[in-house]
């Protein structure tokens, strides 16, 4: 009888961190703006691509679920007007990395009949906003503004920080093509 309650607990010590390690990484959460809103879920068992799959909830005409891959961890989801349209968006924020470092958004953003992709643009694609990146990106939303936050790293930096941190506030518009996407309104050092 004590053997086997000592095997038990030792079963049970040691399975104990991998369950709960599990438990963390899956994403099955919902969240609204408003009347309507989205049930997202995601399993994140894998460290390069994930399925997510966005359920829209409470929208006025039926809109299908959809489901797709992401690269990366999904960590939590936004849920704002960002476009000032009424209807809700979604922001997906997705981390990569080594150590999941440098986080990323997908954007989805909505009418009362569809959900459609906004583009959210590469933090390396803009030299003066890159400058001092290395990852450890935290996203917040603002009065119906997205807002991302990183450490600023000098280039004599190593494994800590020292130049401040960079906020950078982006809203949802129509591009030239009319397609929703991104764009910079301001970005400032704290």
């Amino acid at each position: 009888m004590r053997y086997s309650t000592i095997l038990s607990f030792t079963l049970v010590s040691f399975l104990m961190p991998v369950c709960v390690k599990a438990q963390g990484l899956k994403i099955d959460t919902t969240a609204f703006y408003g009347n309507a809103g989205y049930r997202v879920t995601c399993s994140n068992k894998k460290e390069d691509v994930n399925e997510v799959t966005i359920s829209p909830k409470k929208f006025k005409n039926s809109v299908r679920d959809v489901s797709f891959n992401v690269k990366g961890r999904l960590t939590k989801i936004l849920v704002d007007d960002l476009n000032d349209d009424g209807f809700p968006d979604l922001l997906l924020c997705v981390y990569t990395g080594t150590k999941f470092e440098k986080g990323t958004i997908v954007g989805i953003y909505s009418s009362d009949a569809a959900i459609m992709p906004a583009s959210f643009p590469d933090i390396y694609d803009d030299p003066k906003i890159r400058e001092g990146y290395k990852g450890h990106d935290e996203f917040t939303i603002v009065v119906g503004s997205l807002l991302r936050s990183f450490p600023i790293y000098k280039p004599e930096d190593t494994d800590t920080a020292t130049g401040g941190t960079k906020v950078i506030q982006y809203k949802i518009i129509p591009n030239a093509d009319k397609r929703m996407v991104f764009k910079v309104l301001r970005s400032y050092v704290k």
